[in-house]
Order: C-alpha cells, then sequence, then structure tokens
C-alpha cells in the first residue's frame, strides 16, 4: 500500500500551482461583477457567477482534504461535512429564504402576487432533489465505468467495484434517512419536525464516524502539493483557502440563482430545469472530479466512498436544514410547503436512493448495476427536460416506481445481507470493522 510520504513526493509543483491559479481566476470575474455592480445580461451573469462558485468550489474541496492531516478525527467529519456541500447549500439556502420572505409578506403563495414563472419554495426543493439524482445517477456510476475503462486498458476488466466493511456505516445511515424520505412524499409540507428527524440521523451518524480510527487522507491534485507543506505553512494556506472560498461562495451564490432564474424567463428555458441541474453540477464539479481522479487511479473504495458520504450528507444535513431557514424567514414554524409537481419530484429522488441503497447492500456496485442507475437517470432526466409537458404527469412517478420495484428485488434476493449489513453500520466496533468477513 503507498504512503502518505510516498504520495506525497509523487507530485508536480509547477502543474498543481497552475490548476490552483486557474482556480481563482474563475472567481475573480464574478467577485468583480458583485462588488461593482455592473449591468451584464442575465445570461451572462448566470455564468460569470457560476464560474465563481465552481473556483470557489474547488479551492474549498483542496483545503478540506489537506485539513484532515491537522484535526482529530471527530472534529474532521463534523466540519468537513458541512464545507463539502456549502456551494449546495449557498444556493439552496436562497431559495429557501426568500420562500420563507414571500410567505411572511404575501401569505401562503411563497411567491408575489402577480409573479411568474416557479416559487422560491419549489426552487429550493427543485435545486435539492437534482443535487441528490446528480450525485448517484452520474456520480455513482461514473466512478464503476471509469474503473472499468481504466483496468480494462491495464489488461484486466473491472466488473464490480467494492467497499470496505467499514463504509457499512455511510450505508446504514444513508438507508435510514432513505426510509425516512418516502414519506416526504406523502405530506404537503416539510416540516420542523422533519428537520429534526433528519438532522437527528445526520448527528447520529457523525458521532458514530467520530469513533473511527483516524487515517491518512488520500490526498489528490493541488491537495497532495498542500500536503507537503510545513505544518505551519500548510494551516495557514488552508485557513486563506476555507476564508476566501466561503466569501467568494457568499458573495455570488444569491446573484447566481437570481439570475439563473431571470436566465430562463429571458431566454423561454424552465427555470425549474436551470436550478435543478445547472446548478447543482456547478456546486458538485469539484466532488465529481475528485471521485473521478480516485477511480482513474484505481483507487475505487475512496472513489466510491466519497459520493456515498457526500450522499448522506445532503440526503440528511442538506434537507433538514431547508425547513429550518423557511421557518427562520418565514416567522413562524410554517413548513416548507410541496406541491403536487414537488411531490412527484421528492417521490423520484427517494425512490432513486432507496434503489442505490439496495445496490449497495452488497457493499459493491457491478457494471450492470451501474449501467441501471445511469440509464435510469437519464430516463427520468429526458422525461423532465426534454417533454416537458410531462412535468406533473405520470411519466415521473412510473421511473419511481421502477427503481422500487427493482430495489425490492434486489433486497428479497440479498435479504440474508441485511441484518449483517445494518449491524456492522451501526453497532460493529470499528475495529473489528477492519476485518473483512
Amino acid at each position: 500500500m503507498t504512503t502518505l510520504s510516498e504520495e506525497l513526493r509523487d507530485v508536480h509543483p509547477a502543474r498543481q500551482r497552475v490548476v490552483i491559479g486557474a482556480a481563482v481566476a474563475a472567481t475573480l470575474p464574478g467577485i468583480t461583477l458583485r462588488i461593482t455592480h455592473a449591468h451584464v445580461p442575465e445570461p451572462a451573469a448566470a455564468v460569470v457567477f457560476g464560474m465563481a462558485i465552481v473556483g470557489a468550489a474547488f479551492v474549498l474541496s483542496w483545503a478540506a482534504e489537506v485539513a484532515q492531516l491537522d484535526i482529530s478525527a471527530g472534529l474532521a467529519i463534523a466540519v468537513l461535512a458541512l464545507i463539502a456541500v456549502l456551494p449546495e447549500y449557498a444556493v439552496d439556502m436562497v431559495f429557501a429564504w426568500k420562500g420563507g420572505n414571500a410567505v411572511e409578506a404575501y401569505g401562503a403563495a411563497c411567491q408575489a402576487p402577480g409573479a411568474t414563472g416557479e416559487t422560491a419554495c419549489s426552487l429550493a426543493l427543485a435545486n435539492m432533489t437534482g443535487a441528490n439524482r446528480l450525485l448517484i445517477g452520474i456520480g455513482w456510476s461514473m466512478v464503476v465505468f471509469i474503473a472499468w475503462y481504466r483496468s480494462r486498458r491495464m489488461g484486466s476488466a473491472i466488473r464490480e467495484v467494492r467497499l470496505e466493511r467499514s463504509h457499512a456505516v455511510e450505508v446504514s445511515f444513508l438507508a435510514l434517512a432513505t426510509l425516512y424520505s418516502l414519506t416526504l412524499p406523502m405530506k404537503h409540507s416539510i416540516t420542523p419536525f422533519d428537520a429534526v428527524i433528519l438532522i437527528g440521523i445526520f448527528v447520529a451518524y457523525t458521532l458514530r464516524l467520530s469513533r473511527a480510527p483516524a487515517e491518512e487522507p488520500h490526498l489528490v491534485g493541488p491537495a497532495r502539493l498542500l500536503g507537503t507543506f510545513s505544518p505551519r505553512r500548510r494551516r495557514v494556506a488552508v485557513i486563506v483557502m476555507f476564508a476566501f472560498s466561503a466569501t467568494v461562495i457568499l458573495l455570488c451564490a444569491e446573484r447566481f440563482a437570481e439570475a439563473l432564474v431571470a436566465t430562463g424567463r429571458e431566454l423561454g428555458i424552465s427555470e425549474f430545469l436551470l436550478v435543478q441541474w445547472l446548478a447543482p453540477l456547478a456546486s458538485e464539479a469539484p466532488e465529481l472530479l475528485v471521485a473521478g481522479l480516485y477511480a482513474w487511479r484505481l483507487n475505487t473504495n475512496a472513489g466510491l466512498g466519497t459520493l456515498v458520504s457526500s450522499k448522506v450528507n445532503q440526503w440528511t444535513l442538506l434537507v433538514g436544514t431547508l425547513p429550518i431557514v423557511f421557518s427562520i424567514a418565514a416567522g413562524g414554524l410554517a413548513g416548507l410547503p410541496i406541491d403536487a409537481h414537488q411531490r412527484e419530484e421528492l417521490f423520484l429522488t427517494a425512490a432513486q436512493s432507496f434503489f442505490a441503497i439496495a445496490v449497495l447492500a452488497t457493499l459493491s456496485i457491478s457494471t450492470r448495476e451501474a449501467m441501471l442507475l445511469f440509464v435510469l437517470f437519464w430516463a427520468q432526466f429526458v422525461i423532465g427536460a426534454i417533454v416537458p409537458e410531462s412535468f406533473g404527469g405520470r411519466e415521473l412517478v412510473i421511473v419511481g416506481v421502477t427503481y422500487l420495484v427493482l430495489g425490492v428485488g434486489i433486497l428479497v434476493r440479498e435479504r440474508g445481507l441485511i441484518a449483517d449489513l445494518f449491524r456492522d453500520g451501526l453497532r460493529t466496533p470499528y475495529a473489528e470493522l477492519s476485518r473483512t468477513r
């Protein structure tokens, strides 16, 4: 096994500095536009602010990776879980806050009288459901496809990506969150009570992970260069990178969200689709790239494990935070409203998560299962994007039911492993999890 010191010797400083410089440079137009308030067309503003968020997200991800060298395992889990999804949170919180403000000012419509297009409440849910579905449909399957392609070129094609036994923790808590999320489409709003349950699952997950022994992180790309710095220089660099990226995200998130909505209206493109897919793609880009790099190096456990952990964070903390932000903005304990369309989106997202959990019951994903995840993701995307009249219709529900039927079929087939998975995930000491079954 390659040690961290050996990994850190294998760096190309000039190349990594160029990459870091490019990420920082991508943020500068957005910062300038935000500070100067210069007038540009909304589509151009969406591109500029989107690039700024992508650049900041890359800087943030590198800092988060390197920070694992200097903080305790328990603190790392709690802090890095929040940091990893900060770009996604920022955009989603903007819509939840605007929805709460609209409810406080204009009542339950969640939108100013006479306004056109989607409500801020529906856009908050659109961003959340898109981010969750993208992570599984593109991210998880991408790791398997890259590993298969890379290993095939090396003469021995990988037909299955396996997770280490310790990842039963992430899979088990994701299963708990998914089972609860299946109740959300039956409601008319996501309430503070739902937030308590989902955030409670996240807290329990964090406490469980805090008992894990400290491990040397796998550093990739610019993070490997930062890992070669002296401890003091490295810590200063990490703090500066955190502060810089957080400032950029806070400056640009609201304008990015507003520009996306305005662009949809100006160009006749569904603002719902832009918020559901383009915004999450921008904020998820660093995680997907890092996972892809792990897969390219055939470190599939780290690649898939990273994305499974991110899914837990998004399906618990992100979803649970939305009604809290909405309630604060609305000046009460009102839940985030769910309309008929959003009920179907939530059902589809929960059903996809159910199927993904069923696949991971064996702590592995085969190339065939990855293809199913990928094809079904694109099926629902085409139904929603290319055939917009299907929105609010039965087609998305049919895809969701397909996920559930396939998931139940896998769970029935693998029913003997379910009890072992939950026992490992929720109770077995980490010392024992390090051993193979």
